[in-house]
Parts: C-alpha cells; structure tokens; sequence
C-alpha cells in the first residue's frame, strides 16, 4: 500500500464504481480525505456510504454542476489539494454508424468532462497552496482500434489537454495522465463474457491477463504522491504490455464489431 497522502483533500470524478471507486479507496487507505462525484442515483449513494465520504451529484458534461459540485467539495473537506478526473463512457460502432450526437457525448463525457474538472479544479488547487492531478486517458489514445475512433480521439485530446495543464500550472500543481489497457470493470464487463474473443488476447499479453481496477488506483496514488514529486505532464501506461503484442486488441475489437454489425443487420 502507498501512504504518504495524509492531509490531503481529494475528488474522484466517475468515483461510483470501477477504477474510480477503487482509487477513492485507495486515496483513502493513504490518508486523503475523499469525496466523490458521480452521475446521481443508487451506486453514488452506497459508494459514498463505503467510504463515509461525501457523494456530489453531477453529470461531468454540464459545466455549472461541476462547478458547484467542486466547490462543496472544497468546503466539505477543507479545500482541496488532489484531483482524478476519471469519468468516462465508451461505445463501439465502425465509424460511419455512429450517430452525430453519440460522437457528441463521447467527445462531451470523455474529454469536456476533464476540461471541466480542470477549469474548475485547478484554481480550487491553487487555492490551497497547490497539489496534484491525474487524468484517466486510455491507451486506446495512443493505438486506436476499429470500433473506436470517437472515443479515441477524445482520449487523446485528455493527454494534450493534461500535458497544457502541466505547461500552465507548475509547479504548483502537477498534472499527469494515466492510460489503462484491458482491466476488468463494470464498463468492460461485457467482453469478458465472451470468452472467445477476449481469452485469445490476455494470453498473447506479456502480463499473461487483465489488470484490475485496483491496479491502476496504485498507480494514480502514486502520482499523487511525495515520491512524484518530479513526475508532471506525464502519460502512464498500464496495459499489461497490451502496447507490445500490436494489433492483439484490434482483433478483438474486430470480433465484436461483426457481433454488433450482425445484430444491427
């Protein structure tokens, strides 16, 4: 476990489940203070009942709630000092499918959403006398697969847009990036419920399987830590050595796209 957050005061955005609710956890096993935002309804509520923490209700698109939502948060907790904008959606069509308002709200969830975490977060940092943010791309950002061009274009924007802040804002504040692989959450579930296509993949990874939530929370406390001290506008990796096997998730991606095509047909 990494330790060395206490006395910090921290929002995970997309904190209800998945890698956001495990870095929460983690945050918190470190000795952050932590709340937590998320689209409103049952999962906040119990994810902030976990971690006794406070919930803040917000769609991470609308400028305005986010902007309240930080703000309550830095009242709740006495400041703020760490943010992870983590909050995210996905989708899978060939790109001639996608309607103009699903490549809206990927290009809106994925990369407004961190603009608004960091128009509203970073002056909030400053504030406090500084601190450290993560951002949670994909590396998706850096190897595009079939299926995905939307959601990778706005991932890759989060890096360019995570590597400003780091210009702009240091050394007060460090910014970093983090870019997952294949890990197991509620948002990739359904793949690995498709043995065929998925078992294929993990195996040719040199890690020899998925990551989990967990796996990557360590990572984000790591750069939100001491021992970061000299790491900013940086892009963490964390795919298994996904990024070496080449056109292994492509194929997956692939698969499924036939899948999707086929029921569509």
């Amino acid at each position: 476990m990494i330790g060395g957050l206490d006395g910090q005061r921290a929002i995970v955005t997309g904190g209800a489940s998945g890698i956001g609710l495990a870095t929460a956890q983690r945050l918190r096993d470190a000795g952050a203070q932590v709340a937590l935002l998320d689209l409103p309804g049952a999962r906040l509520d119990a994810a902030a009942a976990q971690l006794e923490a406070p919930a803040l209700a917000a769609d991470v698109r609308d400028a305005t709630a986010v902007a309240e939502a930080f703000r309550a948060a830095a009242d709740a907790l006495g400041g703020l000092t760490t943010l992870f904008l983590n909050a995210g959606t996905g989708s899978i069509a060939r790109l001639d499918r996608y309607a103009p308002a699903d490549v809206a709200r990927l290009i809106d969830v994925n990369l407004i959403g961190v603009y608004n975490g960091l128009r509203t977060g970073l002056p909030l940092l400053l504030e406090s006398g500084g601190g450290a943010v993560v951002t949670c791309a994909s590396v998706s950002a850096l190897q595009p697969t079939r299926g995905e061009a939307p959601y990778a274009a706005a991932k890759a924007g989060v890096i360019a847009l995570t590597r400003s802040a780091a210009l702009e804002y240091g050394p007060r504040i460090r910014v970093n990036c983090v870019s997952p692989g294949m890990i197991r959450t509620p948002l990739s579930e359904g793949l690995f419920r498709m043995p065929g296509l998925i078992d294929p993949l993990l195996e040719a990874l040199p890690a020899g399987r998925a990551g989990t939530a967990e796996e990557v929370a360590d990572a984000v406390v790591f750069l939100c830590s001491p021992g970061a001290a000299f790491i900013t506008g940086a892009n963490l990796v964390i795919d298994g050595g996904q990024s070496l096997v080449g056109g292994g998730i492509d194929g997956v991606m692939r698969g499924l796209l036939a899948r999707v095509a086929g029921e569509a047909d």
